[in-house]
């Protein structure tokens, strides 16, 4: 499930300026180790510069308006340039807290639920709880879920600790052991770790926000046939496969929030992790989110042996 983003062209362009920038020094290295440095002295000069300019006029548009201080972190690109400054108006804490609150309602849908502990310097501690029992990909699909809006929204936090609830072991809960077991969100080792687990990378769909309310698209990504509908404002994903008879859901029909296959007519309940209404079968959702301002899948990559 996802929200439609109000995003224009612009925005994903300047989005992405950090990974072009990091390309161009890659690049500069073909120049020797003298380049590259020179390199990376005018880059930190040039943030350097606009970010003492970005704070001076950060503090004149507050003290002229209280409430710009709100309307900047509302909105994305803007708040990113005050994390990276180090500008950001909320503590980490609250920024964790405003992150969590944004992915609940998408953890909901898959019967779960995440309550932020502490924050101890650079390491968050979490508890997840509700049940899974409609999903067994649930845990994987809250993995993705939080550790994205965590990382976004705290870029300075090294780790993610699950503190395991006193009822873990009951059946129908969701095991902690099973989703954040010290992801460590500044390097590679979560990307490593995942891979090898269940291998995984975000893919940007933008044609996604085109669909209507009501409306059942297919989609291929990276080389994955999704079904997607949207009910309202939220978008759902799931793998092109119905679970009662097997086949493609191409046709598949939306009633409210039950989405019908063509073949067989078995049901499905589009919103609850695709759950289904007349059995215990269900789809595989695919994990589904707006990152970056853009809705974006979690779709399985090819693993190189």
């Amino acid at each position: 499930m996802a929200h439609r983003p109000d995003v224009t062209q612009d925005d994903a362009q300047w989005r992405s300026a950090g990974d072009r920038i990091q390309t161009l020094l890659d690049a500069s290295a073909a120049g020797g180790a003298a380049a590259h440095e020179r390199a990376e002295q005018l880059v930190r000069e040039v943030t350097d510069l606009y970010g003492a300019g970005l704070e001076r006029m950060m503090h004149m548009a507050v003290a002229a308006n209280p409430e710009l201080a709100e309307a900047f972190t509302g909105d994305d690109l803007v708040a990113s340039l005050l994390l990276v400054h180090g500008l950001h108006p909320h503590t980490v804490e609250r920024r964790i807290a405003d992150a969590l609150d944004s992915v609940r309602p998408y953890l909901g849908s898959h019967g779960g639920d995440v309550h932020l502990l502490e924050v101890d310097g650079e390491v968050v501690r979490l508890r997840f709880s509700g049940s899974c029992k409609s999903c067994p990909s649930s845990a994987v699909t809250l993995e993705l879920a939080v550790e994205d809006a965590v990382r976004a929204a705290a870029p300075e936090i090294a780790a993610i600790e699950v503190i395991a609830a006193e009822k873990d072991s009951d059946s129908g809960v969701i095991p902690a052991e099973s989703l954040l077991s010290r992801v460590q969100t500044n390097g590679h080792r979560a990307r490593e770790e995942r891979r090898h687990k269940s291998p995984a990378a975000w893919q940007p769909v933008p044609e996604l926000a085109e669909l209507r309310d009501g409306e059942v698209g297919g989609f291929l990504v990276a080389g994955i046939t999704a079904v997607v509908c949207r009910i309202g404002d939220d978008v759902f994903a799931y793998q092109d496969r119905c679970a009662n008879c097997t086949g493609s859901l191409a046709g598949a029909q939306l009633d409210r929030a039950v989405l019908r296959c063509r073949r067989c007519h078995a049901r499905f309940d589009a919103v609850h992790a695709g759950a289904g209404v007349d059995g215990t079968v269900h789809l595989d959702p695919i994990p589904l989110l707006v990152r970056d301002g853009v809705l974006s899948m979690a779709v399985a990559e090819a693993v190189a042996p």
